[in-house]
């Protein structure tokens, strides 16, 4: 089960940072928009109350019914992240029972979790939850936070047309952004004014995804996308498609029993949020400077896995790789996991 995200924001001498001006920000192009602060209570509640609209419609288990969901998706990063290739992913859910979700993904790649009665329970053939099944379940079930967890939060929003739709997009930080455009502190959420659905979550400038509705399952009031697109640097690296979302009347009460197997195995690595981190590098008198931004996964060892660079160009995209890759984490009480964004930035020497 994904934890609900929370935004964690980065400071450097009490500096907000520019978002990357050698890459495309994340669409829809807020770049190019009027992006105005929000600071008037009463819009801001307006802000909070769409942003917590679109969260509900894929809140599924808010709903109160049991249902089964089976979703497909594609993985093709080239190499840079690991199990490129076709997936597979079902949900079954009772609000009585608990959670029940398996995966399998290229090759031998298999995992179940079973979280009932306040414990929780798995197996899986890796030492970790891959950085592409863990986006995945991110992309569906825990994009952006709940509305309780913005009220302190700085608001900026502007208005864009993203695929020949126009959106309400809304920029959220821990301190004001000065800069004209995108912030890197800044998570990014675009909504749909009419429908009130999620249309792009972005959690750092030049990654993103995109959300459409096109033939979306529906389970009472609550809806989920038919397919999620998710690019990094322009690319996409992942495509979601959920295939059905049915009620169940009564699910199988052995689905959310843990055999003795798992109850062996201890409690699994838990899903855990996003952090933001700033590094800085001094480099040599005409050396190239600039900003490169990491993301990969953490370990509940505390190790870093699947970095990669979300500017490839960059001259310094392998340095700051294998920067992040040395850095230290700190390895939390119970075994958990979670996306980290390492901003390095490559300054020369004075």
């Amino acid at each position: 089960m994904v934890s609900r995200r929370v935004l964690c924001w980065v400071a450097a001498a009490g500096a907000w940072l520019p978002a990357f001006a050698q890459e495309p920000l994340s669409a829809p192009p807020t770049a190019g928009d009027s992006i105005r602060a929000v600071e008037a209570p009463a819009e801001r509640e307006t802000v909070l109350q769409l942003v917590e609209q679109a969260r509900n419609v894929y809140d599924l288990r808010s709903g109160g019914q049991a249902y089964d969901l089976k979703v497909r998706f594609t993985v093709n990063s080239g190499g840079l992240t690991r199990y490129d290739g076709a997936w597979q992913m079902e949900d079954v859910f009772d609000p009585q029972q608990g959670l029940r979700w398996t995966a399998g993904g290229p090759g031998t790649y298999a995992i179940t979790r079973i979280s009932a009665h306040g414990a929780l329970y798995g197996e899986e053939t890796d030492s970790y939850v891959p950085l592409r099944l863990h986006e995945a379940r991110a992309a569906l079930f825990d994009p952006i936070p709940a509305a309780k967890g913005l009220k302190s939060a700085a608001i900026r929003r502007a208005a864009v047309t993203f695929n020949g739709q126009r959106l309400s997009c809304f920029l959220f930080s821990g301190g004001p952004a000065t800069s004209p455009a995108r912030a890197w502190n800044e998570t990014e959420e675009c909504v749909d004014p009419e429908s009130g659905l999620l249309r792009v979550h972005s959690q750092v400038p030049g990654r993103y995804y995109a959300y459409d509705y096109s033939n979306a399952p529906h389970l009472g009031s609550h809806s989920m996308p038919g397919k999620v697109s998710i690019y990094e640097g322009g690319v996409m690296v992942t495509e979601i498609s959920v295939e059905s979302l049915n009620g169940l009347s009564a699910p199988d009460p052995g689905l959310f029993v843990a055999s003795a197997e798992m109850q062996a195995l201890g409690r699994p690595i838990a899903l855990g949020a996003a952090e933001k981190l700033l590094r800085v590098s001094q480099v040599k008198a005409g050396a190239p400077t600039g900003t490169v931004c990491v993301f990969g996964l953490v370990t509940a060892s505390g190790e870093m896995v699947e970095a990669h660079s979300l500017q490839p160009s960059d001259p310094n995209s392998q340095a700051a790789v294998e920067a992040a890759q040395q850095m230290s984490f700190s390895r939390p009480a119970a075994p958990q996991q979670y996306f980290v964004f390492i901003l390095r930035r490559f300054v020369a020497s004075q």
